[in-house]
């Protein structure tokens, strides 16, 4: 019986710890579909990329790596902000899948009560592979620019992603400093 799993991220950018996984996923099953989390959202500081470009990047880079694109997948999947909902609303937007991979506990918890098979997958160099800290360090003028595959790099440079993360960081709040509230 064919073995397909799913990881879902929100791939903002796709880095090299992203390839890494998902060579180790692909040691343990047939097909992996990709889901692009968060897919309706786009030029803020914490989902800066469109899914489009999310989905571009990713098969890029997977093709760049030797990765068989023939074994792959990849799927946008907006949020539904109803907890009870997701499962079946990632279902919807998914291939059949019977593994679910994924580091974070909510998502582990729902597929589990769901009745599948969960797995955790390795992280690689998390400290390094980060999408908060790539997008800090663009918007900083720090190096990052070795933390992602090369074509990655080539779209995010194609689509001035330096400039639009400089752009957004001037009206976003997230990356500010957050004041004390005051009782």
């Amino acid at each position: 019986m064919l073995k397909r799993a799913i990881f879902i991220g929100r791939f903002q950018p796709p880095h090299k710890g992203h390839l890494e996984v998902f060579k180790k996923i692909l040691e343990e099953v047939d097909e992996l579909i990709i889901g692009i989390g968060s897919a309706q959202e786009s030029h803020t500081i914490e989902n800066p990329f469109t899914a489009g470009e999310r989905m571009l990047m990713l098969s890029k880079a997977l093709a760049e790596t030797g990765i068989d694109t023939s074994r792959v997948h990849i799927v946008p999947i907006p949020d539904v902000n109803n907890n009870s909902l997701w499962v079946s609303h990632v279902i919807s937007f998914s291939p059949p899948f019977s593994i679910v991979y994924s580091g974070n506990p909510l998502v582990q918890r729902l597929f589990k009560e769901a009745g599948f098979d969960v797995r955790a997958p390795p992280l690689y160099n998390r400290q390094e592979y980060h999408g908060t800290k790539i997008r800090k360090h663009m918007i900083e003028g720090k190096r990052w620019e070795h933390l992602v595959p090369k074509p990655v790099l080539k779209i995010m440079l194609e689509i001035d992603a330096v400039d639009r993360m400089r752009d957004l960081s001037k009206t976003d709040y997230l990356l500010k400093p957050k004041r004390k509230r005051q009782i």
